[in-house]
C-alpha cells in the first residue's frame, strides 16, 4: 500500500468515523486506525465501495464501514426508502411500513433505527414486538395494507452476517423500478448523523410507531390451515416428525401451524429451537451445508421420526429428510428440486379443482421437471430469473392479466425456496413444512413412502438429477474474480464440453438466445440479469450465474433420461450421474480454471 494510498484510505475512514452514530462501530474504526501497517488489516475492503442495495436490499458483513452492515448504512438506507416511498406510493405515511427482524447481531438494533428514521419522515411503522420469520413479515406487509416492509435478516448466511429485506405495497421483494427509486434516494441521503430520526419513546407516544397486532399472526396460520387438500386422519396425525428451526425464528410458528393441522407428535431439536445468533451448533447456518442436521438426525434416530423438518435461521426455506437404510445417518435429504417437485405435484394432482386456469412457477435455474408434469397435466408454466422476487411478482402479473388469468397454485426455487397459493408473496419455509407433513402422512395412509412417490414420479415423467458446484471469492479481489469468470465464458463461445455439444446459448445479460448450429439470435423477454445457459443437444442443461447475497459464484447442471417400466431406478441414475459428473468436471475446469 502506498503511502498515497494509505492517506486516501485513512482520510475516507476518518469522515466515516465523524458521520458514524454508533459507538461500538466508532471504537471498531478507531482500533484499526491505531494498527501501525493498515495494509495488514480488513480497511481497505471495508471502504472498498459501499454495499450494493441489490437482490431485494442489503446483505454483508457486520461491522464499521460502507462495504459493511452497520447502524450508519440502514439509517442512510432507510432515509432512501422513506423519500422513495414519499414519492411513489400513495398514502405511505398513513399506511406504513411493517418492520420484522430475526435473531441475529445487530437485527434488533437496525429494526429499532429503521422505525425512527421512517417516524421522522412522518411514516408509521409497525414492528413485531420479537422476533418474526421472514414469511410471517412478508404477510403482514399485504394484511395490514402497508405501503412497504423491511425484513432485517441475512436469512442462511454465516453469523457474522446481517441484512436489510425491502418489500414493496404488493407485500413481495422489490423489484425495477422500485429498486431504482429506492437506490437513488440512498445515493443522495445525508451523512449518518445527520439523518432525521424521532426518538423511539417519542415515537410510540405519538403512535408513529405500533406493534403488528396479533391477529396477524393468527391470520396467517388460518391462511396456511386453509390450504390443506387432504386432512391428515388418526393414523395420519401420529406421523413421528423432526424439526429444528437451526437457532433462528421459526419454531413458533411452526410448532403453531403443526398444532393446528393436528401432528401431535412433533419433536424439536432442543439445542437449536430458540434464536442464537453465535449458532454454536453449526458451522453454517444453512440446512444444505454438511454437518448442519446431525442433531436433527440424532434425535429423528431416537424417535422413530419418519420426516424431519428443518427451516433457516428466518424461515423463509425449508429442508427435508426421510429414513434411508442407504444413508450412514440412517437418513437422506432430499434436494430442493425433489422438494419442490414433491409438493407441486401433490397440489396439482391432489386438489379437487383441476381448473386449466391454475399455473405454477420456477426459477431458471430450478429442474425443468415441473415444467414436463405441468404440461402433461394442461397446467400453465413459466420460469423467471432466480429470486423469489421474480417469482413472487410473475405470479401476481399472470393473475392480473386481462387475457385469460391465472390462478397461483405453486412456485419453487432449487435453494430450497417454496410457496402455496397465494398467502406469502414470498418464499414460506413454514407453510411449506406444513404442506409437506401433510403430504407425507396422505402417503403414509397408502402405505407409500415420499421416495416412493419421487420414483413413481420419475418413472412417468423422466428423471431428472440436477447438481451445483459454488466457487467462492471473497473480498474485493474476488469480485474481480467473478466477473472474469462470466466474461471468459461469454468470449469463448464454447460450442461443446468434451463430448457434450451445445445447441443454444442464452445470455440473460445480453437477452439473447443464440442457437450454435447457424448462429440464428432470438431475443430473450425476461429482465437483463448476469446470467448464461447453455443447453446441448443431448437434452441437458448448464447454468452459469454470480449469487446475489454471497461472495460465489453458481453452476448449475441439469440431465434427464428416460427411465423403463422394467428399468431399474439405480441403473437409470447411475447413467444420469455419471453424466453429470463428466458435464461438472468439463464446465468447472473450463470456466474457473485453477
Amino acid at each position: 500500500m502506498t503511502s498515497e494510498t494509505e492517506r486516501d484510505l485513512r482520510a475516507r475512514a476518518e469522515r466515516f468515523l465523524a458521520d458514524d452514530v454508533d459507538p461500538k462501530t466508532q471504537a471498531e474504526l478507531r482500533e484499526l486506525l491505531a494498527r501501525p501497517d493498515l495494509s495488514k488489516t480488513d480497511l481497505a475492503d471495508r471502504f472498498a465501495g459501499s454495499l450494493e442495495f441489490g437482490t431485494a436490499g442489503l446483505r454483508g458483513v457486520i461491522g464499521a464501514g460502507p462495504n459493511r452492515m452497520n447502524r450508519a448504512v440502514v439509517l442512510r438506507t432507510t432515509h432512501g426508502l422513506a423519500k422513495a416511498l414519499l414519492l411513489h406510493a400513495k398514502d405511505a405515511r398513513s399506511r406504513g411500513v411493517v418492520i420484522g427482524f430475526d435473531g441475529r447481531h445487530m437485527s434488533r438494533e437496525f429494526a429499532e433505527d429503521t422505525a425512527c428514521v421512517l417516524a421522522a419522515h412522518g411514516i408509521r411503522a409497525y414492528v413485531f414486538d420479537d422476533f418474526a420469520p421472514t414469511p410471517l413479515t412478508a404477510f403482514a406487509v399485504g394484511a395490514l395494507g402497508a405501503a412497504a416492509g423491511v425484513m432485517v435478516t441475512a436469512s442462511h448466511n454465516p453469523r457474522e452476517y446481517n441484512g436489510y429485506k425491502v418489500y414493496w405495497e404488493n407485500a413481495a421483494q422489490i423489484i425495477p423500478p422500485a429498486d431504482a427509486w429506492i437506490a437513488g434516494e440512498i445515493e443522495g441521503a445525508p451523512a449518518a448523523r445527520e439523518v432525521p430520526r424521532l426518538d423511539i419513546a417519542r415515537a410510540r407516544a405519538d403512535q408513529l410507531v405500533t406493534a403488528v397486532p396479533a391477529s396477524v399472526t393468527a391470520t396467517y396460520l388460518d391462511r396456511v390451515h386453509a390450504l390443506t387438500l387432504h386432512p391428515p386422519t388418526s393414523e395420519g396425525r401420529a406421523l413421528p416428525i423432526v424439526y429444528t428451526a437451526m437457532h433462528g425464528v421459526g419454531a413458533k410458528l411452526a410448532r403453531a401451524a403443526f398444532e393446528q393441522a393436528g401432528f401431535a407428535r412433533v419433536a424439536y431439536v432442543a439445542e437449536q429451537e430458540h434464536p442464537d445468533p453465535t449458532f454454536p451448533t453449526v458451522a453454517f447456518p444453512n440446512p444444505e451445508e454438511k454437518g448442519a442436521m446431525d442433531l436433527s438426525f440424532a434425535l429423528a434416530r431416537k424417535t422413530g421420526a419418519e420426516l424431519v423438518l428443518a427451516n433457516d435461521p428466518d424461515a423463509d426455506r425449508l429442508a427435508v429428510a426421510v429414513p434411508s437404510s442407504e444413508s450412514p445417518t440412517g437418513y437422506v435429504q432430499l434436494t430442493g428440486n425433489q422438494v419442490g417437485v414433491l409438493l407441486g405435484h401433490y397440489l396439482l394432482t391432489e386438489s379437487k379443482d383441476h381448473g386449466a386456469d391454475r399455473c405454477v412457477l420456477v426459477s431458471i435455474v430450478s429442474s425443468p421437471l415441473l415444467g414436463v408434469i405441468a404440461a402433461a397435466l394442461g397446467v400453465a408454466y413459466d420460469e423467471t430469473l432466480t429470486g423469489f422476487k421474480w417469482i413472487a411478482n410473475r405470479a401476481m402479473d399472470l393473475e392480473r392479466q386481462a387475457e385469460s388469468p391465472k390462478r397461483f397454485v405453486f412456485g419453487y426455487e432449487e435453494a430450497l425456496g417454496y410457496t402455496v397459493g397465494d398467502v406469502v408473496r414470498d418464499k414460506d419455509g413454514v407453510s411449506a413444512a406444513a404442506m409437506m407433513a401433510e403430504m407425507v402422512a396422505w402417503l403414509r395412509d397408502g402405505k407409500r413412502t415420499l421416495l416412493g412417490e419421487l420414483d413413481a414420479i420419475h418413472r412417468k415423467y423422466g428423471l431428472f438429477v440436477s447438481s451445483q458446484v459454488n466457487i467462492t471469492r471473497p473480498g474485493a479481489s474476488g469480485v474481480s474474480e467473478i466477473r472474469a469468470i462470466m466474461e471468459r465464458l461469454r468470449a469463448s463461445s464454447p460450442r461443446a464440453f468434451g463430448a457434450h455439444e451445445v445447441a443454444i446459448v442464452r445470455d440473460y445479460q445480453a437477452q439473447t438466445a443464440t442457437r450454435v448450429a447457424d448462429g440464428n439470435v432470438t431475443r430473450l423477454t425476461l429482465p437483463k440479469s448476469n446470467v448464461l445457459a447453455f443447453e446441448l443437444t443431448s437434452g441437458s442443461r448448464i447454468i452459469a450465474r454470480p449469487s446475489g447475497t454471497e461472495p460465489k459464484i453458481k453452476f448449475y447442471f441439469d440431465v434427464r433420461a428416460l427411465v423403463g417400466q422394467e428399468q431399474a431406478m439405480k441403473d437409470a441414475e447411475a447413467r444420469a450421474n455419471a453424466t453429470m459428473a463428466d458435464l461438472s468436471e468439463l464446465f468447472t475446469k473450463a470456466a474457473a480454471p485453477s
